[in-house]
């Protein structure tokens, strides 16, 4: 068997943008996988384009060497876009593994090690009203999920003092508290928009109300600023979405400064990179939960990486947000309550109408900037 073609595809969706990738071999097998760091434009389709001429022509069973050969084509290490762009065509060469040998990709990857998994509800209010959010959180609870999560939010979709906002966490987890007690499990997620003073400021104060744990407390360009925060605070801390290799993981798991990873395997390089990761940081007892939402075959792809490794807290997908584009994918995972089974299907288990992704038009993703009143940009 051997890759005939690598094609990206590009689509705007309301106010979402997705970049999809189909790898095709001569034998009429085709793999899917998908990329990120949207934020790059048409920047992502090249380098996703320039990477797939690369490997046409070979063997797509060779995961491994592909990749190699993929990361290392320049004399310069895979940053962001080149590891997104990885991830897309990786991800798609499992989902081709998988279809060549009939079976499903954890089943290559190790697994299964469970029957089931669980996932957190994302229960945002657009507007930070703190009496939607409880009304969210009922509403979770009630569909069945075990966990809920959701962002400090700024003032304004432009607006974001940290002091303010921190102090409305603080009212929001209290309210929920109240509203719910202990029926369900609270993931806040500081999205990487604080410094570390303030940011164990926050988690000090927070401790109380035992949140599950804490996401992206601080900025992730220096891992090391973890250590700061480490020796402060008490509450389990995520992190990782923001960093595209293992190299990057690197000091937080052998220092053991978080307790669960959260590889994107959109950002992080694949199925390849993420499964190396997750069994680095089982060795240091670190949970995993893949960061995923951006589309149905995402979501996949993290399932099949639960599926077939020990040490994983929970999954990360939301109907509407994680499951959606039927016209394009008819066939793809489903939530019962608050949780997905594992499915028998050949590689990834999504099926692809190339016709209707070809309709959607694109735009280019622009993300929200929020700022402080000073006028200076802050981190969205």
């Amino acid at each position: 068997m051997k890759i005939t073609a690598v094609k990206p595809y590009q689509i705007t969706v309301g106010e979402d943008s997705f970049i999809f990738v189909k790898v095709e071999t001569d034998e009429g097998i085709y793999g899917l996988g998908d990329a990120d760091n949207l934020a790059m434009g048409r920047t992502m389709f090249e380098a996703i384009t320039h990477l797939g001429r690369l490997i046409v022509g070979e063997d797509p069973l060779s995961t491994e060497r592909l990749w190699q050969l993929m990361f290392r084509t320049a004399f310069y290490p895979g940053d962001r876009t080149i590891c997104s762009a990885i991830s897309g065509i990786d991800t798609a060469l499992w989902d081709i593994k998988g279809k060549a040998l009939g079976l499903p990709v954890y089943k290559l990857l190790g697994g299964p090690t469970r029957d089931k998994l669980y996932f957190f509800q994302h229960v945002n209010n657009a507007d930070g009203n703190i009496e939607g959010l409880v009304n969210n959180v009922i509403r979770a609870r009630d569909e069945g999920f075990k966990f809920v999560r959701w962002w400090l939010f700024g003032q304004t979709p432009e607006l974001f003092e940290p002091v303010e906002s921190a102090r409305h966490m603080i009212a929001q987890v209290k309210a929920v508290r109240e509203a719910v007690g202990n029926d369900v499990e609270l993931v806040l997620d500081f999205h990487s928009r604080l410094d570390p003073r303030m940011a164990i400021q926050l988690c000090r104060e927070l401790e109380p109300y035992h949140p599950h744990f804490i996401e992206d407390p601080i900025r992730t360009e220096n891992p090391a600023s973890y250590r700061t925060l480490a020796r402060h605070v008490s509450l389990p801390i995520a992190a990782g979405e923001h960093w595209s290799s293992k190299w990057q993981f690197r000091e937080v798991v052998e220092e053991e400064l978080i307790s669960i990873a959260r590889p994107d395997i959109t950002l992080i390089g694949g199925l390849t990179e993420a499964v190396k990761l997750a069994h680095m940081c089982e060795t240091h007892y670190i949970d995993i939960i893949p960061h995923g939402p951006m589309g149905p075959i995402s979501t996949a792809a993290c399932n099949h990486l639960c599926f077939a490794v020990p040490n994983v807290a929970m999954g990360d997908a939301t109907p509407g947000s994680s499951t959606l584009l039927w016209d394009i994918f008819p066939v793809q995972p489903t939530f019962e309550g608050g949780y997905m089974r594992r499915s028998e299907a050949p590689g990834l288990g999504i099926e692809f109408n190339e016709e209707a992704a070809q309709s959607y038009s694109y735009e280019p993703y622009l993300l929200p900037q929020f700022r402080i009143r000073d006028g200076s940009y802050y981190n969205w």
